[in-house]
């Protein structure tokens, strides 16, 4: 009589499967956090990164110009630099590697100008955060694009930016038609912002004309100078890298970073700036504003000061110390 040999199969039971699968689970669940943290550390340090080298711009601007750049200029024929209403952005594109891009452009035209047109919708990845989650073209009314955002705003000061009648400048780092110097920075250039975080696309109010000269002291405040007239742009802030008026290529210290402050109708309304009256534009009262620093990254901004130092700031940063940072010569300096 022959004789079988029975072999019991080999193999994982239903009950052992599922808690292999279970514990992968768990080890994804604790990873996952890992990882993005890590990225997101990454992300930081490149955004920092980024701010250095605009430092170093400003300074070799300095060298080649004897004065630090204009947020814009509104006479050319009384300033040392070349260009109009050309941001400081623009005006530091020798220094950042995209001299081709500054000798394609023609900065005795307007930026609007169309024979600039494949300038102001250029991607200049030295002025966009990477953890700007809106790193994309604003297009026309016809789905063109026509210009590209930008996450650092130079520092326009703390309330007043400049008025269109005396052509006063602020008191920042920079206003238009300024020329200022090293010598211009009393407080001295460790103690003064020059570039903060921003956030593209932001919703502002502008042209309103209900700014006075009392600086608010909190974001309610200004939301009520956006509720009492002027208009509204839903997502249009921080859009225009070559612009050189403060809702598109700066910041003021009226509020301290990431405060809320409510424009209707965006898709983050209470992200909102203010400006009173723009620019050199048709209005000819002063300019006001409030346009915040705000960063994607979590409870900070990430700042450049004029000697080219970049430093972190909690959201939560005492108010007083966040406007002295932001005043060329008001008689304070700051210990870090």
């Amino acid at each position: 009589m022959s004789r079988h040999t029975i072999t019991p199969r080999r193999g994982f039971t239903l009950i052992e499967l599922l808690v292999v699968i279970a514990i992968i689970a768990i080890l994804i669940a604790l990873l996952l956090p890992a990882v993005q943290q890590a990225r997101e550390a990454a992300r930081r340090t490149q955004c920092k990164n980024n701010l250095k080298q605009i430092g170093l711009a400003l300074h070799n601007y300095l060298d080649t110009y004897s004065v630090f750049p204009p947020s814009f200029v509104s006479d050319i024929s009384t300033n040392a630099t070349p260009g109009g209403e050309w941001s400081v952005h623009a005006r530091l594109m020798p220094y950042i590697d995209q001299a081709n891009a500054y000798n394609k452009a023609d900065l005795t035209l307007s930026y609007g100008d169309a024979q600039n047109l494949p300038i102001k919708t250029m991607r200049v990845a030295s002025f966009l955060c990477p953890s700007e989650v809106n790193d994309r073209a604003r297009l026309d009314s016809s789905g063109v694009p026509d210009n590209y955002p930008v996450s650092y705003g130079c520092n326009g000061g703390s309330w007043q930016v400049w008025d269109n009648t005396t052509r006063i400048p602020g008191d920042g780092a920079f206003a238009p038609n300024s020329k200022f110097t090293t010598a211009s920075f009393t407080d001295g250039t460790s103690n003064t912002l020059a570039f903060s975080e921003v956030k593209a696309f932001t919703p502002y109010n502008r042209d309103g004309g209900t700014g006075t000269s009392t600086r608010p002291t909190v974001a309610a405040e200004v939301t009520i100078l956006v509720g009492s007239g002027g208009s509204n742009k839903a997502d249009s802030g921080h859009t225009e890298w070559v612009d050189g008026r403060i809702h598109q290529t700066g910041f003021t210290v009226t509020l301290p970073p990431n405060s809320s402050v409510t424009v209707p109708g965006g898709v983050r309304p209470n992200e909102g700036d203010y400006t009173s009256c723009r620019e050199d534009a048709s209005c000819t009262g002063p300019t006001y504003a409030a346009v915040t620093s705000r960063s994607w990254h979590t409870g900070i901004v990430q700042s450049l000061l004029m000697d080219g130092s970049v430093r972190s700031f909690s959201e939560n940063i005492d108010r007083t110390l966040w406007l002295n940072l932001g005043q060329r010569s008001d008689g304070f300096t700051v210990s870090f």
